[in-house]
């Protein structure tokens, strides 16, 4: 399904805070500075399942303009040197939908806002649609976690916060996964204005996917992006979810890379997934 190509995040649920995107034709989601990561991150992302060929350091925005110093993996993956040394030692296999050891707290409320600020970090109107539909997604499943969308500019106080990056190219998206039993906080998008409203749905509903812990579903192979290569070691984080099916699952909303054609929605097997955890 590589009618355009986006690297996504995924369906597999992590149990740290770090960031990964979705991009068009592996554009980078934020500035590399530098290349010089320490043999002991590389030595822990390896551990953690994360691929270790292309790992740098690089600046990542948030919403207000400014940067924080990230570790660029994987091309969309990005996590502080901090978050990566708190990962945990996890075990896993190939096929299925996945998860790892951390989740949202269960009955958790989710205030979430959809940025609509100055400089360009503001959500069009598109990604305000998206997002609403992204969250009704979530919410019309009747999980013990529940989102409660806004839209404003005092994200501050909010568990999850959405917005544009201006400042990178391509068309995507990026997010992170739990910690502590709190959902990652930041998830942006960037270039997708040139795309329908179930696009924006599509990417926004991915990310929440894995700011409340799901990685790639095809991970182990990123066939959908038209590659055979996993995205970690083989051997650690991730664990199968039962009553997913074994194998590429060409429809789910976790894939690796997505089309542009993609209708926003969750498949069977993504609902099968979220019941589970949720």
């Amino acid at each position: 399904m590589r009618k355009m190509k986006f690297s996504r995040i995924a369906l597999l649920l992590v149990g740290a805070s770090f960031f990964a995107c979705q991009t068009e034709n592996n554009e980078q989601p934020a500035e590399a500075v530098q290349s010089d990561v320490s043999p002991e991150i590389v030595a822990k992302l390896a551990n953690f399942d994360v691929n270790t060929n292309n790992v740098k350091k690089v600046d990542f925005y948030l919403p207000d303009g400014s940067t924080i110093p990230m570790i660029q993996m994987e091309e969309d993956i990005h996590m502080s040197e901090d978050q990566i040394m708190g990962l945990p030692n996890l075990q896993g296999v190939t096929g299925k939908n996945y998860h790892t050891n951390n989740l949202v707290a269960q009955n958790t409320v989710i205030d979430i806002i959809g940025y609509t600020g100055g400089g360009g970090f503001g959500l069009s109107n598109k990604g305000q649609t998206g997002l609403q539909w992204a969250v009704n997604n979530y919410n019309r499943l009747n999980l013990s976690i529940r989102f409660n969308l806004t839209f404003g500019t005092n994200y501050q106080t909010k568990d999850m916060v959405v917005y544009n990056n201006p400042n990178q190219s391509g068309s995507g998206g990026s997010a992170g996964f739990p910690v502590g039993g709190a959902p990652h906080k930041f998830v942006q998008i960037y270039g997708l204005d040139g795309f329908s409203n179930n696009v924006n749905e599509h990417v926004i509903t991915h990310e929440i996917g894995h700011s409340v812990g799901f990685r790639h579903s095809d991970y182990f192979s990123r066939q959908s992006c038209g590659q055979n290569v996993n995205e970690g070691s083989a051997g650690v984080g991730a664990n199968p979810i039962p009553g997913t099916p074994s194998g590429y699952d060409p429809t789910s909303i976790m894939l690796a890379c997505f089309s542009g054609s993609t209708n926003g929605e969750f498949n069977n097997n993504d609902v099968t997934a979220l019941n589970y955890l949720y």
